[in-house]
């Protein structure tokens, strides 16, 4: 049997005749492995954030000698740049790029709690109007014991007393949207709750659209990130609960696309929390009463990074169990899999088996010739290449060797990755066994002499840290021009990609 490949290398699946026992496979299902192909880029220190270690002294799950930890960057059209803490700051950049406080979110929320890697305050976004609105939205934890908040979301089948964490969307107006640092007021969007043990995939993004154009149907609508709140492996008595997944009477594994302003303003369809519902959502227009409207696509175990290409294509960075990393082209009312498929494979728990398990598709489907409602992704890796998924940008800025890529990365061993956007495009045909193939770039640095020096971001890291890391913590951004900042929840450190080779 040949399978249909199109634009990558598959590994690898066992012929599948009818009535055959298939065993799982544990380890390695692409074989085929991530190279080198000739791109070399310069990584230069832009700035390092303040040393915050003093603000959580009892973080857990991170390695000694942990810096700030950042994990956006941001540009506003004014040039101003900004960049998070997710220990509970909110920093502006100057030009001279000297960090100062915007916004202290830990003295605003006393019940912030910083337990994980995601946790505290975890992402932010301005809103397209902000300079003219004074709107920008965040993303925190709190912890759930001794917290007067009810939440608007709990899992289904559990009560107020199961919840462990509250994960919070709020929005910021601030008086001067030109200030160099936050007055104003805040409402509060969304209150959801995690019933795991660890505060693990919570709402890791809000993000907007930004191709869209005022009078555009997606124009001032905000997105989140799509997360299982670890019911793969948050866990407790509460985890790795297959149930909740796969259903659009929860948020539960969805990406949600909302109008942030108040139904109060808008008369329009109230959502779970103080937002209203667009119907421009494929759930919020079908008629069924027990489907939530502000779901815009679900099937994610965490789905923490959205991204857009110029054309409008979104992309989404989900994170796998035990096996495959993917990158996802996302659709409005597309069902993304978890925990039924991982990668173009089955989740041996469908089976009753095992999260870490996998099933090869059945040969009819891996070709597209029959269709099982699931969207697969346009890139994947597995976890001899890494171990999860960081964000992801298509880059169209001045460095040749990165044009028309698909730039993005892995979390823990800090690898950068890219793929051809047009073969990623392609791949999102319906036919799971198409992906656009992996190419890892290789980075370097300059000594003091000028010298290139070539040098991973993980080294890169633990020679600011003084120190060996189990993890490089890896996260990208980009600026207001496409260029794009490496930084690591690790050193506090915010690095641009510069040059290409010999520039």
């Amino acid at each position: 049997m040949r399978f249909r490949i199109v634009l990558g290398v598959l590994p690898f699946l066992a012929f599948w005749p009818v009535g055959a026992q298939v065993a799982p496979i544990t380890k390695n299902p692409i074989p085929e492995p991530i190279v080198k192909r000739g791109i070399a880029v310069e990584v230069k220190d832009v700035l390092r954030l303040p040393d915050t270690r003093e603000l959580h002294p009892s973080d857990q799950d991170v390695d000694a000698g942990s810096y700030a930890r950042v994990s956006y960057v941001r540009d506003l059209p004014d040039g101003r740049r900004f960049a998070n803490d997710s220990r509970g700051i909110l920093y502006l950049i100057d030009a001279n790029n000297q960090p100062q406080v915007y916004l202290n979110l830990a003295a605003a929320f006393p019940n912030l709690v910083y337990n994980r890697l995601e946790s505290g305050f975890i992402g932010f976004v301005f809103h397209p109007e902000f300079a003219k609105n004074g709107l920008f939205y965040t993303v925190h934890s709190e912890r759930a014991a001794g917290n007067p908040k009810v939440p608007d979301f709990i899992p289904i089948g559990y009560g107020l007393k199961d919840v462990t964490n509250h994960n919070v969307i709020t929005e910021w107006h601030a008086t001067n949207p030109a200030a160099s640092t936050f007055e104003g007021t805040r409402r509060e969007l969304l209150r959801e709750s995690h019933v795991v043990a660890n505060l693990t995939h919570p709402m890791g993004a809000v993000e907007f659209n930004p191709t869209a154009k005022p009078g555009d149907v997606d124009y001032g609508l905000l997105y989140t990130s799509g997360s299982d709140h670890g019911f793969s492996n948050g866990g407790g008595p509460n985890a790795s609960n297959p149930a909740q997944t796969q259903r659009l009477d929860s948020i539960i594994t969805a990406i949600l696309r909302i109008d942030p302003r108040s139904p109060s303003v808008t008369h329009g369809q109230k959502g779970l929390g103080d937002y209203t519902i667009p119907m421009s959502n494929k759930f919020a227009a079908d008629g069924d009463p027990n489907t939530l409207g502000e779901i815009y696509a679900y099937g994610f175990r965490n789905a923490h990074r959205l991204s857009w290409d110029t054309d409008g294509t979104m992309f989404a960075s989900d994170i796998g169990m035990s096996q495959i990393e993917e990158i996802n082209i996302v659709h409005n009312g597309g069902n993304y899999g978890w925990m039924k498929r991982e990668g173009y494979f089955e989740n041996a728990r469908v089976r009753g088996g095992a999260l870490d398990a996998l099933y090869p598709l059945p040969p009819e489907i891996l070709s597209g010739k029959v269709k099982d409602g699931f969207i697969y992704p346009v890139a994947v890796y597995d976890h001899d290449e890494g171990r999860s998924v960081t964000d992801g940008f298509a880059y169209h800025g001045k460095i040749a060797a990165l044009k028309g890529k698909f730039v993005f990365g892995d979390i823990f061993s800090g690898r950068v990755f890219v793929c051809d956007l047009a073969a990623m495009k392609k791949a999102d045909d319906g036919i799971p066994e198409t992906v656009a193939p992996v190419e890892e770039v290789q980075l370097y640095v300059r000594d003091a002499s000028g010298k290139r020096v070539d040098m991973s971001f993980k080294e890169m890291v633990e020679k600011k840290m003084g120190q060996p890391l189990m993890r490089a913590d890896l996260h990208i951004s980009h600026s207001r021009d496409g260029e794009l900042f490496l930084t690591s929840r690790q050193d506090g450190m915010i690095r641009m990609i510069v040059s290409d080779d010999g520039k």
